[in-house]
């Protein structure tokens, strides 16, 4: 007879520290898996770099965002040569005063990897023993393996591996992949591929381009996910060093809303309404697209106009009573993004 698998009282269960659950603060929960997704040329591998050397080097991740578990992070770039991933790291230490030569990063170098193999799984094992990393970042996920990403039965195979390797070595592993063509009323589901993908994520972090800067929108599976700020893609006076950066007004995530009539008419919607309206009630009143929809809805709250609640979406902060500031400081003003209960 094979042996009975374990089994654990629920009051055995060994209890995570309820007041450090944070990798990064806001940005991605600990131990979590997940992905990095958006558009090529979004600055999604800016966006994992910088978490890896944040986590790294214990500083502040977007010059914002603290480190409350950092430590060794191991990370490998299939599509950067070497010497091209080194002048990024230094351009991020230059600009955190960090040498580089304490920098607790490790790099695997390998032309290629695969990771639907079997070979390959063990020799990333291997270097993750060596490492022991806090943090396993891979860019891109397209590069790592030879499975047909429409099958959920392949998918899953190689989802299933990255959550093995985040549950025996108590690590976080972010996956950099790219969001298909079409548009969706939530980024998570414009994800390349099977949707088990999006399933899987504990933290996940989506870029897309919208002037003036990108959209940053974070999703976690057990906390509540700050509303979507803008980020940018800057450089040193000197032009050198170059990183991202957070907006320094939390008003510019107002700017160019994607259809302004339809936006004034969700407004005017939820003003003239009786009681919260479900997304589903607004879409068949107003007779638009879910997609189209969503993003009036994503712009209206973002600027503070209107709230989702349990019931439904209803008029914003004017109704709403007054909240504890966020910690969240911006450009050294007395001003803070919101970080609403529900998303």
């Amino acid at each position: 007879m094979k042996e009975p698998l374990d089994v654990l009282r629920a009051n055995q269960i060994p209890a995570e520290p309820v007041s450090r659950p944070w990798l990064i603060e806001h940005l991605w929960t600990r131990n979590a898996v997940g992905v990095i997704g958006g558009a090529p040329k979004s600055c999604k591998s800016w966006m994992g770099l910088d978490m890896a050397v944040s986590v790294a080097s214990a500083t502040p991740c977007l010059g914002r965002f603290p480190v409350l578990h950092p430590g060794p992070t191991l990370l490998y770039l299939a599509e950067d040569a070497l010497a091209q991933v080194r002048e990024r790291i230094q351009g991020f230490c230059a600009h955190r005063n960090l040498p580089m030569e304490h920098l607790d990063l490790y790099v695997i170098d390998a032309p290629c990897l695969r990771l639907d193999t079997e070979t390959d799984q063990q020799r990333l094992v291997g270097a993750i023993e060596r490492v022991q990393p806090r943090l396993l970042l891979l860019d891109p996920l397209v590069r790592l393996h030879r499975c047909d990403e429409n099958s959920a039965q392949e998918m899953s195979r190689l989802l299933g591996f990255f959550r093995q390797l985040q549950r025996t070595f108590a690590m976080a592993v972010i996956l950099v992949h790219h969001a298909s063509k079409k548009n969706r009323a939530h980024p998570g589901q414009a994800l390349r591929g099977s949707s088990d993908l999006h399933a899987w994520t504990d933290s996940s972090a989506y870029l897309a381009r919208k002037p003036p800067g990108i959209l940053l929108t974070l999703e976690h599976r057990s906390q509540a996910a700050p509303q979507p700020m803008l980020i940018h893609l800057v450089a040193n006076q000197d032009g050198q060093a170059p990183h991202l950066e957070l907006a320094a007004e939390p008003s510019a995530l107002c700017t160019q809303p994607p259809e302004p009539s339809l936006s004034q008419a969700v407004q005017h919607l939820l003003d003239s309404a009786h009681s919260p309206m479900t997304r589903t009630q607004i879409r068949n009143t107003l007779r638009v697209k879910n997609q189209t929809l969503g993003q009036a809805l994503v712009h209206l709250q973002a600027c503070g106009n209107i709230r989702k609640t349990p019931r439904g979406w209803m008029p914003g902060t004017k109704d709403i009573p007054a909240q504890p500031p966020s910690p969240l400081n911006l450009a050294n003003k007395e001003e803070h993004l919101p970080f609403p209960q529900e998303t």
